[in-house]
């Protein structure tokens, strides 16, 4: 049965999960958002299909772990008697003659470690999401899959004849495997393979040397940093919200959605943790990806989210050879979501690009024009402060002004009046603060519930939801606001279940949510940090950390009876939960120097 103990390679082009077998389950090409060639994670119909399973005969344990500061997986196969082979799993990653090497390739070195023991090695790409086995033709040190849109070419030292039957043999040298373009291998496959593989450790060590981490936690911190860099599409900058698609948010519940495409809000929160740790590359990558989603923008209307590529249209449909993750379908291609109105996503675009008008370490630093573009994402944010919306919880068949949304609206008019400022627009920034005060009176007025002293999650409403605790990140309110120390207390009485937090406790489009929303738990945590509750906090960041997987990364959901986690991998709000919370609670590095 399928399980979350899923380990991701990548290059930020493409990327694959490796689960506990050591089998790729997952991944697509030629991009994040694109077909899965790997999809049994999904479970195709009839005949395995769509996974590189690679295992030794009478196999008994697998051990698995990543190379230091990379996300390069070892995963070692044990026999029965003893003897064992070790795989190197990655996509190769480095620069080479002034550019970025980061190809539509997936790499595998298979070396023997321990006796003569006998191996299977089997490559059954899909196409057409799942619903057949790609068509082959082969040469003498090679395979070609004829995948759509780009086929793809094995190269390998390994007996072709073998791996095409799936026949056992006995590994008496490394072998490597080089799955990439459908082009004559340039080198010797053994020796260039190699070459790559230490490259790409090199890259990878270098970026996270560069990193800013906290003195405690710091494994994880980097863990979760590398996994948050791999949902990076670096071609265009996006970032996705996670790796896959359609793994439940909780059993049988229908909750399913495709999430390999760039929510401008869950980019934002990305790039905000990132930033806390110093990694620069990623926001200058995301604000180019952003400068051309407002370019193409009709005045300033921005969509909740964008394909990899900046494609607008994301229909919904569901992948027929596909039973789903435990069976549990349907697989979703593309995301509905993409025709709501989510107004915080104009406040998210300009918290995103403000950095860039200070920070003097960017190649390239924000300009008056940039400001210009900006404002007229500010004038939609302005103009629909009060507006109703399906809110950052994107429900389906309803829509009120959610308090989060005006909040963001509020925050992006603060923000522009600081921009303005600092360009020397004295007209402009008085005109954005006193837009920023007006929206500020809104939502006093209009979110604030007089008979119980605290805030509601929409305006007029008396329902509460976890994006309440967001008061302080916005800066919308002071950490020691009597408001926001009884709107916390209300969110927690409601929403917290033990050592969880659940996004809101009322029935939505699918019935009362059955599992915890992992970021919020986060946000519980950094909530009670914030009110004094410290030591409560460090406790409950620790108990969470217990229910990383693995590969240290978490998914979206957790069940809060069974600590069973759900829902899409790896899912990059719950990591820059783990970031920031990490950040925060940390002693300091003075405290040891």
């Amino acid at each position: 049965m399928s399980d979350l103990n899923l380990w991701p390679i990548g290059n930020c082009q493409v990327s694959a999960l490796i689960d506990g077998s050591g089998a790729m389950v997952w991944g697509c090409a030629p991009a994040v958002d694109g077909d899965p060639l790997f999809c049994s994670l999904m479970e195709p119909a009839g005949e395995v299909r769509g996974e590189w399973r690679i295992a030794v005969e009478d196999q008994v344990r697998v051990e698995q772990r990543y190379l230091r500061n990379t996300p390069i997986l070892a995963t070692r196969l044990i026999d029965s008697d003893g003897n064992a082979a070790e795989i190197f799993d990655f996509c190769p990653r480095f620069e080479r003659t002034g550019r970025m090497y980061r190809p539509v390739a997936f790499v595998r070195i298979v070396r023997p470690i321990a006796g003569a023991p006998r191996l299977t090695v089997s490559l059954r790409p899909a196409t057409n999401w799942g619903s057949k086995e790609a068509e082959r033709t082969s040469g003498t040190n090679h395979i070609r899959y004829l995948l759509k849109p780009q086929p793809l070419r094995l190269t390998t030292d390994a007996p072709v004849g073998h791996v095409i039957e799936g026949r056992a043999f006995r590994l008496e040298q490394s072998l490597h495997f080089f799955l990439g373009p459908d082009e004559p291998f340039a080198g010797h496959v053994g020796h260039t393979v190699a070459t790559m593989l230490h490259e790409t450790s090199d890259h990878w060590r270098d970026w996270v040397r560069g990193l800013a981490i906290p003195l405690e936690w710091q494994t994880k911190v980097i863990r979760a940093a590398i996994a948050l860099k791999l949902c990076q599409h670096e071609e265009t900058g996006a970032i996705v919200a996670a790796l896959t698609t359609s793994i439940p948010e909780a059993p049988g519940s229908g909750r399913n959605w495709d999430y390999r495409y760039c929510w401008i809000r869950d980019a934002y929160y990305t790039v905000q943790a990132l930033n806390r740790l110093g990694a620069l590359d990623v926001l200058e990558n995301y604000l180019s990806y952003l400068r051309n989603i407002v370019d193409a923008s009709e005045d300033g209307a921005i969509q909740p989210l964008y394909a990899v590529s900046g494609e607008e249209k994301l229909e919904e449909t569901e992948a027929e050879a596909l039973a789903g993750y435990r069976g549990m379908g349907p697989v979703r291609i593309g995301n509905a979501a993409y025709r709501q109105v989510q107004h915080d996503a104009y406040g998210q675009i300009i918290l995103s690009n403000a950095q860039a008008f200070f920070d003097e370490r960017l190649l390239r630093k924000a300009t008056e024009e940039d400001f210009a573009s900006l404002e007229k994402v500010g004038e939609r944010a302005f103009a629909n402060h009060d507006q109703p919306d399906a809110g950052l919880w994107e429900f389906r068949t309803r829509t009120s002004v959610h308090t989060y949304s005006a909040v963001m609206s509020w925050a992006a008019c603060d923000r522009l009046g600081n921009i303005a400022e600092v360009l020397g627009l004295g007209e402009r920034a008085a005109l954005w603060r006193e837009r920023a005060a007006r929206v500020r009176r809104t939502v006093e007025e209009s979110a604030w519930i007089e008979g119980e002293q605290r805030f509601g999650a929409s305006f007029g409403g008396s329902e509460l939801d976890a994006s309440l605790l967001q008061l302080i990140d916005m800066r919308f309110l002071e950490p020691g606001d009597p408001r926001f120390l009884a709107t916390f207390a209300a969110v927690e009485r409601e929403l917290r279940r033990g050592e969880h937090m659940l996004r809101y406790a009322a029935e939505d489009d699918f019935g009362r949510p059955e599992t915890a929303f992992n970021f919020c738990t986060f946000w519980l945590i950094e909530a009670l940090h914030i009110v004094g509750r410290t030591g409560e906090a460090r406790d409950l960041f620790e108990r969470t950390l217990e229910r990383l997987t693995p590969a240290g990364l978490l998914s979206e959901d957790t069940d809060f009876e069974t600590g069973e986690l759900w829902g899409n991998y790896p899912q990059t709000y719950s990591l820059v939960g783990l970031i920031n919370c990490a950040m925060m609670l940390s002693k300091p590095w003075s405290s040891i120097r």
